[in-house]
């Protein structure tokens, strides 16, 4: 692994159930030491101001949350009951390891499921809810879950899966890329700019709680005033069986047309496709019915922003595991270097 491979494999194995990024955190400050001015939100949300020109603020957002989940309670057997952090589905939730963050340390469980064996017909036809759902960390009979390991209501839950290069070394495999890689974007474009001219003071954030309804966004957004906003998520890639559409790994950037929190500023959104045209790098465009990114708060901050979401394609997102192409991941780092380079004030100003 060089060394991006090894930063992407730090950041994605941090765990950063929403509301408890801090480890996570703690990693975009090490890489960004030396290129901006460091500080945080009273959420939590990272902010990395890398000053250029006397221009306009240039927000570059990810967020640091992944999906995960709390724990609700904890039955006299022992078994752990817990509640989503985020959105999941039932199917890839039953028969996974997960990771109890205690006050004590890390609590190893595997969610309970039936063998098939003793399923009816029925049951092998619906989806599990996870209420109906418990966490088995080895309890038994006689002994103390509660005292001896000092799990309580409201500990955080993460997956248990490990960074993995696959055999195809340019597809990543992982935990939490939704949306390390978002931070990732934010913190190499950044970086790739210490030495370089632009017009323009830099924000690289890393917001908390975008899982739960994009919370850090607002607030970053209202520390920063941000006169440009750029969301860094995972967009979703529709190269595997049963799904539609044509955006793909190795395809390059995502850029976002529309979802269900925020419609894109026109004149970004040409400027956008404009910039990856004079660069050649190609793009891919998606539309999202259902879910949000940051950019549906840092467009309402303040008189409004003009806003639009830029991301990579992912496989199996809101899961144990997704897939993301680390050539999708660096073609769209170049576009935003680009973009960045370009946004002086009158070009800004064009903008509204």
């Amino acid at each position: 692994m060089d060394a991006m491979d090894t930063f992407l494999k730090e950041l994605v194995e941090a765990h950063g159930a929403p509301g408890h990024e801090g480890e996570v955190s703690e990693i975009m400050a090490r890489y960004l030491k030396g290129v901006g001015e460091i500080s945080r939100d009273r959420l939590g949300s990272f902010v990395c101001e890398k000053k250029g020109g006397p221009g306009p603020k240039v927000m570059l957002a990810g967020h640091l949350d992944e999906v995960g989940f709390m724990v609700k309670s904890v039955t006299k057997e022992g078994f752990v009951k817990f509640l989503p952090l985020g959105g999941w589905w039932g199917h890839v939730v039953l028969g996974q390891r997960l990771i109890i963050k205690t006050r004590k340390g890390d609590v190893v469980g595997v969610v309970g499921s039936k063998p098939p064996h003793e399923l009816r017909d029925e049951d092998r036809k619906k989806v599990l809810e996870i209420r109906e759902m418990y966490i088995d960390v080895g309890a038994t009979s006689d002994w103390d879950v509660k005292k001896k390991l000092d799990i309580r209501p409201g500990d955080p839950i993460i997956p248990d899966s490990k960074f993995t290069q696959m055999a195809n070394p340019n597809l990543m495999l992982a935990k939490a890329w939704d949306n390390r890689i978002g931070c990732a974007l934010a913190a190499v474009t950044a970086a790739s700019l210490k030495e370089v001219k632009h017009p323009n003071t830099v924000y690289a954030v890393a917001t908390v709680q975008e899982e739960v309804g994009l919370r850090g966004a607002q607030t970053s957004a209202f520390k920063v005033q941000p006169d440009v906003g750029f969301a860094l998520d995972v967009g979703i890639a529709h190269d595997t069986p049963g799904t539609e559409g044509d955006e793909k790994l190795g395809g390059g950037p995502l850029i976002v047309i529309y979802d269900a929190s925020s419609i894109p500023n026109r004149r970004l959104l040409d400027l956008v496709i404009e910039t990856a045209a004079k660069t050649k790098i190609a793009l891919q465009f998606e539309s999202v019915e259902r879910g949000g990114t940051d950019a549906g708060r840092i467009h309402l901050t303040g008189q409004g922003v003009p806003c639009i979401s830029i991301g990579v394609p992912a496989r199996y997102i809101h899961s144990h595991v997704s897939i993301i192409d680390r050539r999708d991941f660096e073609s769209t780092v170049e576009l935003l270097v680009a973009l960045v380079k370009r946004l002086d004030q009158k070009t800004v100003e064009e903008l509204v």
